[in-house]
């Protein structure tokens, strides 16, 4: 028989496979009847020497998404298949903040998440937070890949 998950939570990194990964995690949430969590992180490194009102840059960065992914959204809180949405944005250490404060607390059984198109380069400094909660989490990781 195969896995029923329970409660799945969708990593929205901003980027070109936000959208795929939403839509992904509803399609997921509503065939196995399970919650569904949205979670986005605001990476505080940039900002860290600023003084930046983190809870302010959560707040708009939460409204931007939203309005980005109304129709999205809407979708999945009018499906009767799904029995709760949720959207989260906290700011912090990317890999840290997503893992210890969003997915953790959730427990979910499956976390959705984007493929970043990184450069080699890049990737070799920066690594991949896909990489990071395939290696680290307990529950299935499903990763969208970019078109």
């Amino acid at each position: 028989m195969a896995q029923r998950y329970k409660r799945i939570f969708a990593a929205l990194d901003g980027g070109s496979t936000q959208e795929a990964v939403a839509q992904r995690a509803i399609a997921l949430a509503a065939g196995n009847h399970a919650e569904l969590v949205f979670g986005h992180v605001i990476d505080s490194v940039p900002y860290e020497a600023s003084g930046v009102d983190f809870e302010a840059l959560c707040a708009e960065s939460q409204q931007r998404i939203a309005e980005e992914l109304s129709e999205v959204f809407a979708e999945a809180s009018d499906n009767p298949n799904i029995p709760s949405v949720e959207f989260i944005v906290r700011a912090g250490r990317v890999t840290d903040t997503l893992a210890k404060q969003l997915i953790e607390p959730i427990d979910p059984d499956l976390v959705v998440c984007g493929e970043r198109g990184l450069s080699n380069i890049k990737y070799a400094f920066v690594g991949s937070v896909s990489t990071f909660l395939i290696r680290s989490m307990r529950c299935d990781v499903l990763v969208v890949k970019q078109d």
